[in-house]
């Protein structure tokens, strides 16, 4: 039964994470997850009290396994330019995902201050492991530089996100050479 239920919780998850990478919060309702699952509405309510529940076990489950990428990525490199590189490259490898879909949604959308917090960890621990790489290449206020450096990776994800006129790839370029060498390209 346990086994079953879980089963069950996941194809939840997995149908809000096709919402969400389609429609972003909006499409996120009850009656889309039970239709997609096959469930009874009813039945969605017994795994989630709502909306902001279903988003929190989203963020729960694939932000670690996001930012492990990363983070593997990151070990990876040899120096810190190395290293910062890594970060921005595989935040944006994962754009095509649909669980960084569905998160990419979910920052954007209107969320009760515990999936917020969530959030925010999540992406704290992110920045941690780019501020250290910031300070080993002796920037002066590496905190600042790493938030900097994350509004930077934001806006290329948003970018490849609406289908740019540029390539994929060209916002990928783009962005790693803003974070190694600022606006001189």
């Amino acid at each position: 039964m346990a086994e079953h239920r879980s089963m069950q919780r996941g194809a939840l998850l997995d149908a809000a994470r096709s919402l969400l990478s389609e429609g972003g919060t909006e499409a996120l309702t009850f009656p889309a997850l039970a239709e997609r699952t096959g469930l009874a509405r009813s039945s969605v309510y017994e795994y989630f009290r709502s909306r902001a529940a279903v988003v929190e076990e989203l963020c729960a489950v694939d932000f670690p396994v996001w930012a492990a990428e990363i983070e593997a990525a990151m070990e990876q490199a040899e120096s810190p330019e190395a290293k910062i590189e890594a970060y921005v490259r595989s935040q944006l490898g994962l754009v095509g995902d649909r669980r960084h879909r569905a998160v990419v949604a979910i920052s954007a959308g209107e969320l009760d201050a515990g999936a917020r917090e969530k959030i925010r960890a999540a992406h704290g621990g992110l920045i941690a492991m780019i501020v250290e790489a910031l300070g080993d290449l002796g920037h002066g206020e590496p905190r600042l530089a790493a938030m900097l450096l994350q509004g930077v990776v934001d806006a290329a994800v948003r970018r490849i996100e609406l289908g740019a006129a540029e390539d994929p790839t060209v916002v990928t370029e783009a962005a790693v050479a803003m974070a190694l060498r600022g606006v001189r390209g």
